[in-house]
Protein backbone atom coordinates (compact mmCIF):
# COMPACT_ATOMS: atom_id res chain seq x y z
CA UNK A 1 0.00 0.00 0.00
CA UNK A 2 1.06 3.36 -0.89
CA UNK A 3 1.85 5.94 1.90
CA UNK A 4 -0.62 8.91 1.76
CA UNK A 5 0.82 12.41 1.01
CA UNK A 6 0.72 14.81 3.54
CA UNK A 7 -0.45 18.31 1.89
CA UNK A 8 -3.13 20.95 2.49
CA UNK A 9 -5.88 20.67 0.17
CA UNK A 10 -6.54 23.69 -1.46
CA UNK A 11 -8.53 23.15 -4.15
CA UNK A 12 -8.46 25.24 -7.24
CA UNK A 13 -6.92 28.44 -8.15
CA UNK A 14 -9.57 31.49 -7.75
CA UNK A 15 -8.43 34.35 -10.26
CA UNK A 16 -9.94 36.94 -8.37
CA UNK A 17 -7.53 36.21 -5.68
CA UNK A 18 -3.96 36.41 -5.32
CA UNK A 19 -1.89 33.67 -6.81
CA UNK A 20 1.63 32.72 -7.53
CA UNK A 21 2.36 31.04 -10.68
CA UNK A 22 2.51 27.73 -11.22
CA UNK A 23 5.66 26.44 -13.17
CA UNK A 24 6.20 22.81 -14.74
CA UNK A 25 9.72 21.56 -12.64
CA UNK A 26 11.61 22.33 -15.86
CA UNK A 27 10.28 25.51 -16.68
CA UNK A 28 11.70 26.63 -13.20
CA UNK A 29 15.09 25.98 -14.28
CA UNK A 30 14.97 27.56 -17.97
CA UNK A 31 13.83 31.22 -16.15
CA UNK A 32 15.48 34.03 -18.40
CA UNK A 33 15.35 36.37 -15.73
CA UNK A 34 12.16 38.21 -16.90
CA UNK A 35 9.95 36.24 -13.82
CA UNK A 36 13.62 36.97 -11.48
CA UNK A 37 11.57 39.24 -9.28
CA UNK A 38 9.19 36.85 -8.56
CA UNK A 39 11.23 33.64 -8.06
CA UNK A 40 12.81 35.69 -4.91
CA UNK A 41 10.24 36.06 -2.49
CA UNK A 42 10.22 34.07 0.59
CA UNK A 43 6.21 32.83 0.12
CA UNK A 44 3.75 32.06 -2.36
CA UNK A 45 0.13 32.96 -2.39
CA UNK A 46 -2.62 30.57 -3.19
CA UNK A 47 -5.91 32.39 -2.94
CA UNK A 48 -4.65 34.56 -0.84
CA UNK A 49 -3.73 32.36 1.60
CA UNK A 50 0.53 32.62 1.62
CA UNK A 51 2.66 29.67 1.80
CA UNK A 52 6.21 29.57 3.37
CA UNK A 53 9.28 28.22 0.70
CA UNK A 54 9.40 24.10 0.84
CA UNK A 55 5.12 24.23 1.37
CA UNK A 56 3.58 21.44 -0.19
CA UNK A 57 -0.31 21.58 -1.11
CA UNK A 58 -3.19 19.65 -3.19
CA UNK A 59 -4.71 21.90 -5.78
CA UNK A 60 -7.44 19.15 -6.87
CA UNK A 61 -5.05 15.65 -7.83
CA UNK A 62 -1.93 18.53 -8.48
CA UNK A 63 1.09 18.30 -5.98
CA UNK A 64 2.74 21.76 -5.89
CA UNK A 65 5.72 23.13 -4.26
CA UNK A 66 6.57 26.57 -2.86
CA UNK A 67 9.62 27.25 -4.66
CA UNK A 68 11.34 30.90 -4.00
CA UNK A 69 7.74 32.88 -4.84
CA UNK A 70 6.33 30.42 -7.09
CA UNK A 71 4.07 26.93 -7.68
CA UNK A 72 6.45 23.92 -8.89
CA UNK A 73 4.14 20.87 -10.16
CA UNK A 74 5.50 17.87 -9.02
CA UNK A 75 3.08 15.20 -9.78
CA UNK A 76 -0.32 14.09 -8.59
CA UNK A 77 -1.44 14.25 -4.99
CA UNK A 78 -2.67 10.39 -5.67
CA UNK A 79 0.32 7.99 -4.23
CA UNK A 80 -1.47 4.91 -6.23
CA UNK A 81 -1.76 7.59 -9.51
CA UNK A 82 1.61 9.38 -9.34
Amino acid sequence: MSERIHATQVGAPDPERRNSPILDESAADEQDGSDQEVLIAATCHFNAVAFEDGALICSGDELLRCERGAWLRLGSCDPENP
